[in-house]
């Protein structure tokens, strides 16, 4: 179970940037209007939950002071949770969460694992979930020269840290999700280290998460420049990762994501799906 969504099998979180500069849709939903028809669109292909983004967190990016961030998401926020939807907002920011919930997000996605001190304390209370997610520096310098003596087992410390901060902080487990933020401060060796030591990080007592759509370091193992072209790629690092106790996966291609989800559900056993 994460934030009241069950987990027996993976569930989907649809990415809605709202940014001008997000790495591979950076500019396409931009506009209110137009993010709230696309994240009506994800939860229509299959999103279990969508996820509301202003701050681009790509390498090299520059922050969005506060009262922007807002400006772009709470609008989108508020229309989608008054569909229904489950609503995710991606922020480093506690006030930029705090506003969210307000508008009906129930869950934060945070690529700095809950730094903002005041984070902890707004999730318990307000009964919403955590994405916990490792990153090591900041977006504009976490990929100069990244260095682990060990990446899977500083990144599992690093976050069985943070968890036991949140369970401290009056968060239930069934409340977080554990994310090691592949290309989050890491380099390709340090990605792959990580996806072969998927399995280690249930051991937190968490929903693991993983991001890996369409990003770079995929493309350079296909020889594929263009993020957009990388659907192959994301589909195969995301069975990859369920096959080793992922049960979320963010991605940007929701409809083919959940097709290639419901095949592999049908050839592990999942009932009545696969059978015609």
């Amino acid at each position: 179970m994460f934030a009241g969504l069950a987990t027996a099998h993976p569930l989907i979180m649809g990415i809605l940037n709202v940014t001008p500069d997000s790495f591979s849709d950076g500019g396409l939903h931009a506009d209110a209007s137009a993010a709230v028809a696309h994240g009506m669109e994800l939860a229509a292909a299959g999103a279990d939950i969508v996820d509301v983004g202003g701050e681009s967190t790509r390498p090299g990016a520059a922050p969005v002071d506060v009262g922007e961030e807002c400006r772009r998401v709470l609008p989108v926020v508020r229309a989608l949770a008054r569909e229904g939807i489950t609503v995710s907002v991606d922020t480093r920011r506690a006030e930029v969460f705090r506003a969210a919930c307000a508008e009906g997000a129930r869950i934060v996605n945070d690529v700095s694992g809950l730094s903002d001190s005041a984070m902890p304390g707004l999730v318990a209370a307000a009964g919403a979930g955590a994405v916990i997610v490792h990153m090591r520096g900041e977006p504009a310098t976490m990929q100069e020269a990244p260095r682990y003596r060990d990446v899977v087992g500083e990144v599992l410390a690093h976050l069985a840290g943070r968890v036991a901060e949140c369970r401290a902080a009056g968060i239930p487990a069934e409340r977080l999700a554990v994310d090691p933020g592949y290309g989050f401060g890491k380099n390709l060796h340090h990605n792959l280290a990580l996806m072969r030591g998927l399995g280690r990080f249930g051991t937190l007592g968490c929903t693991v998460a993983l991001g890996v759509s369409r990003k770079a370091s995929l493309g350079r193992m296909s020889g594929e420049a263009s993020a957009g072209r990388r659907l192959p790629e994301s589909i195969a690092a995301g069975l990859f990762a369920i096959d080793r106790g992922v049960r979320l996966l963010r991605v940007h291609d929701v409809a083919e994501t959940r097709r290639a989800v419901l095949v592999w559900r049908a050839l592990n056993g999942a009932e009545g799906e696969g059978t015609q």
